[in-house]
């Protein structure tokens, strides 16, 4: 297996656990627990495939649907085993962004598009299934609020094109701009540092 295929899968199975957890805490039945999950793991990846006009990959290989459903069952049964679900979800959401993160700024460079459309795409392809999962269950997407969160995503993308000017091979690039995308991300939530809030409502506003 290529590295890429096993950063595919490995970020499958991060936002299927995310996912599988938001719907748990939300009380959904199996079939909306499944829904929720499908969507978190493949809905920033299909979104990315169709911009740059690529086969979208869960339609051509049914891999990716039994790895979602499995992960679906396991999340389901070592439930209590996953701690706290708040940090838990906290856990594989950062691990998903940061794998799909790398994957979509690859799948970019291999379709011939420059640095910024690489880390546009890489940045959609971590984040907008988590948008479309708070959707569905009626929350404010992560990535819209103050968190530092594609940003994180961002930076790992800018990190990743830094890197390649380097002589370090394609697999310890693609290793160590996923593993800034995760440093980011839990020093931003470690430390409570967030982008600013640019108008906050008051209460002459209501």
């Amino acid at each position: 297996m290529s590295l890429l295929l096993i950063i595919d899968i490995l970020g499958t199975i991060a936002f299927a656990v995310s996912g599988g957890l938001t719907a748990i805490k939300k009380g959904l039945d199996p079939f909306g627990l499944f829904i929720i999950a499908f969507v978190t793991a493949v809905g920033g990846g299909t979104l990315r495939d169709i911009l740059i006009d690529a086969p979208i990959t869960w339609m051509l290989d049914l891999t990716y649907v039994y790895v979602i459903a499995g992960t679906v069952v396991v999340t389901v049964i070592f439930r209590k085993k996953l701690g706290y679900v708040r940090r838990s979800l906290f856990l594989f959401d950062t691990i998903g962004i940061a794998l799909y993160t790398v994957l979509g700024i690859e799948k970019g460079i291999a379709a011939g598009f420059p640095a910024l459309i690489c880390i546009a795409l890489g940045t959609m392809s971590a984040c907008f299934g988590g948008v479309i999962r708070d959707i569905l269950c009626n929350e404010i997407p992560i990535i819209f609020r103050k968190e530092v969160y594609a940003t994180a995503c961002i930076l790992g993308g800018v990190a990743y094109f830094l890197l390649l000017k380097t002589s370090l091979t394609g697999d310890v690039v693609l290793v160590i701009a996923g593993s800034i995308v995760i440093a980011v991300r839990l020093l931003a939530v470690t430390f409570n540092l967030s982008l600013p809030i640019l108008y906050k409502k008051s209460e002459t506003d209501l």
